[in-house]
């Protein structure tokens, strides 16, 4: 998986070049929006992980750039958190993703193998695992042959476990990934837990075992009960 990474600033590009190579992504690096252009006109890369800020330009041109061109590149916005309009005017120009400086690496780990998981079903709308999976054309779950009836939450709160199974994903990322913004309106992890609760539940009685794990003062791993 070669990913290219977009980001003018030299320390934050460096440690994230270094972890991105140490979970076995090729990872180049382009520090402005010039040399980002004169790369992906040269190579050929799975993902873009694209700074806003750059200091020849708004990353917001390379997204629609990649997207005019209709290059078979994933991307992933990097934002400041209170930088509103520019995550939406990201995903308008086809975007797949935005992640809020500053984040955890781990975040960004699964930010990124959610979006790679994500591209694949243009070839396949099937989402499997164990007994369980998910229709994304339909936006339908099932276990085994038990239709689930989920509400939209609670469907993308599976199909976001499903497509990170066996990765840790905090409860912090959870939310973020499943209300955006408004996570800082929230006092509480009370409403993650509910629907967490619900969901399982759900799942348990069409036959499906509890593969929803918590993990104690860390957050939840998604593992498949065959």
């Amino acid at each position: 998986m070669k990913l290219l990474l977009v980001e003018d600033n030299a320390i934050l590009a460096a440690d994230l070049q270094s972890f991105l190579q140490e979970n076995r992504f090729v990872t180049e690096h382009a520090a402005t929006l010039a040399e980002a252009r004169e790369k992906l006109n040269d190579y050929e890369y799975d993902l873009a992980i694209i700074d806003i800020g750059l200091p020849d330009g708004s990353g917001l041109e390379l997204v629609a750039d990649i997207r005019n061109q209709r290059l078979p590149i994933a991307i992933l916005i990097l934002t400041a958190r209170d930088a509103v309009e520019d995550k939406v005017t990201g995903l308008e120009s086809g975007a797949d993703d935005y992640l809020t400086k500053p984040f955890h690496l781990a975040e960004l780990n699964a930010r990124i193998r959610s979006i790679i998981r994500r591209s694949r079903f243009d070839r396949s709308n099937m989402v499997e695992a164990g007994k369980i999976s998910v229709d994304t054309l339909a936006s339908e779950a099932w276990v085994g042959d038990k239709r689930l009836n989920l509400t939209r939450k609670e469907y993308d709160l599976l199909l976001y476990f499903m497509v990170n199974e066996n990765r840790l994903l905090t409860r912090e990322s959870i939310v973020e990934h499943l209300w955006g913004d408004h996570i800082d309106q929230a006092d509480s992890f009370d409403f993650l837990y509910n629907h967490i609760k619900n969901l399982r539940k759900k799942i348990v009685q069409a036959g499906g075992g509890n593969p929803i794990r918590a993990m104690y003062a860390m957050g939840y791993k998604f593992i498949r009960t065959d």
